[in-house]
């Protein structure tokens, strides 16, 4: 998901105050340039932003990008994904997979250890995935990554085969094993084609388990004991100011870390942002404040980078007025994407016309839009005047012509970015319908949870993919899984996506993913409304860098240039 902001003047103050140790001066044409700024003690520190304060940097509970940003600096994985985008070692230097793909077996380096100084090793990984399962943890991303090991049910507790008894939780029942220090052994119940891209993924970074027992729900925001595996480590949490990641002195590969440290700035005004930018006490901004993307469209520091996600819309399917299907494609064909993608979003954000990003491949490396099965469930993009038409007809269909009885709608959002503008929009738009409706504008760090909890009526979402596989933003859709907002249930769509997670063969599964496809669309799960673009100023001092497809700045191995 996406963060964006607001404060005042003082924060402008307070952002110049808490970058001035600690960052370099701009180099992109029409911004300043200066020398590479150090701390007091001569050490290199890059000083960023990529968003506001931020709900949790617990690799388990954590369901956001900037969050899973942070904790990339922090923390490595089994395995690891490079400037290419391709699965290369991380914390194991090599892994087999089993003929009958249900055994993965992946081999630890040699002397790793935790950034506290003390040995790293598979059972670390046994304890975290199996604190990932556990119900009172309550990890949103546990299914999705875990939910194909062998003893996921029994692990979080699940209905017996009959559905009459309810198994008592035992994430221990969750098949890893360490079957020494360097061995962690993963037992599939289904085969699983994508478990490397899994294995690099946050979420399943190991934690440690002394500091965590020792204090549940406070290890992850001190300092002290937010012990980790990766480039940098944790040594200040300043809340509404900065995080400081410093080099970890004890990762595998610190010498090829060149930064001493990576300062993120943490603020909520676009404006603060980009005078923190300008000013040269930050090098990389991915706030940008919208008035001013004409303009920066044409300077070299200004990058717009094509993201797999989609930002789309949650109807509250527990709602009784969301029940209907036809109502919720009526508020789906009443918006005009390419208005809000040319004039709102100032091209930055691409059109949606299903649920999938475009970017994703499909099972032959081709692309995934190139295969769809029924182009008559997808939204036509380019005949607003049509889709309004048929909108205001499906609501007479379903007894609310001219909106009469339905209630007022509230739409809930956080004020960043472009979604305060898009949730001005959707008032006008849906007023064609005759709907009234209400912005309910939201902080970010509680948006969040209450989006997640079911506490909204209609509310912004958006999904950035962890990993080119379409399954991983098709779940979203599926009962139970601790992402779906919308809360979205029926079980022929859950008979699709499971057909497509126990097929071997790529081309059949890709086959069932593209019917799970066209089923949501179909019954509007969602309401896809843009595909997602990154757009952010980065200095050209800044060397070594990459900005990937899944929505991550990847600084570990940066410099700044002198």
């Amino acid at each position: 998901m996406k963060k964006r902001f607001i404060v005042a003047a003082l924060a402008i103050a307070g952002a110049m105050a808490l970058s001035g140790c600690g960052g370099s001066k701009s180099g992109g044409d029409g911004a300043k340039n200066g020398d590479t700024t150090q701390t007091a003690v001569g050490k290199k520190i890059l000083t960023i932003q990529l968003g506001p304060d931020v709900e949790s940097i617990d690799p388990a509970l954590n369901s956001a990008v900037d969050g899973a940003n942070y904790i990339l600096f922090a923390f490595d994985n089994l395995l690891k994904v490079d400037k290419d985008g391709k699965i290369v070692p991380g914390l194991a230097e090599k892994y087999e997979i089993s003929d009958d793909q249900l055994t993965w077996t992946f081999h630890l380096r040699d002397g790793l250890k935790w950034s506290d100084g003390s040995d790293l090793t598979a059972e670390d990984f046994v304890y975290s995935w199996q604190r990932m399962v556990d119900p009172n943890v309550a990890a949103p991303y546990a299914q999705t990554v875990l939910g194909m090991v062998e003893g996921y049910e029994e692990a979080i507790g699940l209905p017996d085969e009959e559905g009459n008894t309810t198994v008592d939780p035992d994430p221990t029942k969750l098949k890893v094993e360490a079957t020494d220090d360097k061995t962690l052994v993963v037992h599939m119940a289904k085969p699983t084609p994508y478990f490397d891209k899994l294995a690099s993924f946050v979420s399943l970074s190991p934690v440690k388990k002394d500091v965590v027992e020792a204090n549940p729900d406070g290890w992850s925001i001190d300092p002290k004991t937010y012990i980790s595996t990766g480039p940098f480590k944790l040594t200040e949490w300043k809340p509404g100011s900065y995080l400081m990641f410093e080099k970890n002195e004890n990762y595998w590969d610190a010498d090829s870390v060149k930064l001493d440290g990576i300062k993120c700035l943490l603020m909520n005004d676009q404006n603060a942002t980009f005078s923190a930018y300008e000013s040269g006490d930050a090098l990389m901004i991915k706030e940008v404040p919208t008035q001013e993307i004409t303009t920066l469209k044409t300077r070299s520091d200004f990058h717009v980078d094509p993201i797999l996600g989609t930002y789309y819309l949650d109807l509250n399917n527990n709602l009784d007025e969301f029940k209907d299907s036809r109502v919720r494609e009526a508020l789906s064909l009443a918006l005009d994407r390419k208005y809000i993608s040319e004039t709102i979003t100032a091209g930055t954000y691409t059109p949606a016309t299903g649920f999938v990003s475009e970017g994703v491949t499909d099972w032959d490396g081709s692309a995934w839009k190139d295969h769809i099965t029924d182009p008559s469930v997808y939204i036509n993009i380019d005949d607003h005047a049509a889709n309004l038409a048929k909108a205001k007809e499906l609501l007479k269909e379903a007894g609310y012509e001219n909106g009469v009885g339905l209630p007022e709608m509230v739409y809930s959002t956080n004020d960043a970015s472009y979604h305060k503008k898009i949730a001005e929009y959707l008032q006008q738009a849906w007023g064609e319908l005759g709907l009234k409706v209400q912005v309910n504008i939201v902080e970010w760090k509680s948006f969040t949870p209450q989006r997640r909890s079911g506490n909204y009526q209609i509310a912004r979402d958006g999904w950035v993919m962890d990993y080119n596989d379409p399954s991983n933003i098709l779940e979203l859709a599926s009962t139970g899984n601790g992402n779906n907002s919308a809360k979205y249930s029926n079980p022929e769509f859950d008979a699709l996506m499971e057909k497509a997670a126990t097929e071997k063969d790529p081309q059949t599964r890709f086959g069932y993913l593209h019917q799970a496809e066209d089923f949501i669309m179909k019954d509007t799960a969602m309401v896809p409304l843009l595909y997602y673009n990154d757009f952010y100023l980065q200095s050209d001092k800044i060397t070594g860098s990459w900005h990937s497809a899944d929505g991550f700045w990847h600084f570990e191995y940066a410099d700044i240039a002198e």
